[in-house]
This record gives structure tokens, sequence and C-alpha cells, in this order.
């Protein structure tokens, strides 16, 4: 059985608006926004879309994503970046004949999301 992972994001309250708290052991670059409105922007609709296409259809590369969602390649690979760098997807080196795609695959599967007032 596969062992189930977590990320875990708090916000607390912070002179009049949230900002999120970062762990020690993650650098200042992954966590470089501040406030709901980043979050929201992180667990959008489309990102979730992502998720759940990236889970259901295992697409082999970021272009196949982007094409089973009926996006664009650029704003899938954007998207795709951004759940990267928080830690929800993986990005599979694979080398075909002359070229490396990235697979992308799915590293979470519970999200905790703390609010502290």
């Amino acid at each position: 059985m596969a062992k189930t992972k977590t990320r875990e994001i708090t916000i607390r309250e912070s002179k009049e608006s949230f900002s999120i708290l970062r762990k020690p052991k993650i650098s200042k670059q992954d966590y470089n926004f501040s406030g709901i409105s980043a979050l929201r922007q992180l667990l959008s609709n489309e990102k979730a879309r992502i998720l759940h296409t990236i889970k259901v259809k295992n697409p082999k590369s970021i272009y196949e994503l982007a094409k089973q969602l009926g996006r664009g390649f650029k704003s899938v690979k954007e998207d795709i970046k951004l759940l990267e760098r928080f830690g929800f997807v993986e990005l599979v080196e694979e080398k075909t004949k002359k070229r490396i795609r990235y697979k992308p695959e799915i590293v979470v599967d519970t999200i905790n999301i703390h609010l502290k007032i």
C-alpha cells in the first residue's frame, strides 16, 4: 500500500492581512507569495483540473496533458511549474529517441490548510 503524502499550508493573520507560514527546510523562494489571494491562485479550478487529469488519465508529457485539457501548452506548463514548486506535482524526465520529455506525476494525495486568526 502506498504511503499517503500530505502537504500542509498554514495561513496566519499578520497586520490586518494574511500571510503564509513557511517551513524552515523550504527556501523562501519556494513560498514567495502572500495572503489568501495567492493561495486561491494556487488552488484554482484550472489547477484542480490539471491534478485530476494527471491522476485519472496519466499523461506521458506536459504536451499530452495540455491536449487532454484543451488548453495551450505554455499556460499548462506555467501551471505545472507552480504546482511543482509547491510540491504537488513532480516532473519525471523520460528520454525518447532524440528528445527528453517530462511526465507530470502527482506526489501528494492530501492538502491540509490551516487558517490561524
